[in-house]
């Protein structure tokens, strides 16, 4: 099934494969049991524009090397306790990156058609730059939200900056996002 942009979609079958092998990384969790991996990543995989989340962040993060430590596949920063490689496959960097998106989109999943959006965005910048943290505020774009507007384009788009300045390549990047996963 052919997706705009060029992003295909998952088989059911390799939906299946990426979900088991995920929940076979997911031990290094603490708080959470299998059961509960599979609960979050069958929530995760069940969203329509799971897959188009997915390969945006795979295209814009690329695959993690050395270099990039403490970073590995996708994006994934590793935990404490946490027994990664970096001769890990594609198959494997995308179940740690669904596992990661999972438990994302669980915090999120009250804001409803704007969960994947906020899932994606948090992703880059965090939970705690979106939802506040310690001393830190909620987001302009979350507190519009929860005022029950939901045009936040402008909002969405603000988070492009790497130390104070904008960047064209992260302005891009959140355009994409907007316009592929923002539902109307």
């Amino acid at each position: 099934m052919e997706r705009r942009c060029g992003i295909a979609s998952l088989t059911c079958v390799g939906r299946i494969a990426l979900t088991l092998l995920a929940a076979a990384l997911c031990g290094s969790l603490p708080a959470q049991n299998s059961d509960e991996t599979a609960r979050l990543l069958a929530s995760f995989n069940s969203h329509p524009k799971a897959d188009i989340a997915v390969e945006l962040i795979k295209k814009y993060e690329g695959m993690h090397d050395r270099f990039d430590y403490p970073y590995y596949g996708y994006g994934h920063r590793r935990l404490p306790n946490e027994n990664l490689s970096y001769d890990m496959t594609e198959e494997e960097a995308e179940a740690l990156l669904r596992k990661d998106l999972a438990v994302r989109y669980k915090l999120f999943r009250r804001y409803g058609k704007d969960a994947l959006l906020l899932t994606v965005l948090s992703f880059n910048v965090g939970q705690g730059g979106l939802l506040g943290h310690g001393g830190h505020p909620k987001s302009r774009l979350v507190r519009k939200l929860e005022a029950g507007n939901r045009d936040i384009y402008k909002e969405y788009i603000s988070f492009r900056c790497w130390k104070g300045k904008p960047v064209h390549s992260i302005e891009r990047r959140r355009k994409m996002e907007f316009l592929l996963l923002y539902e109307p």
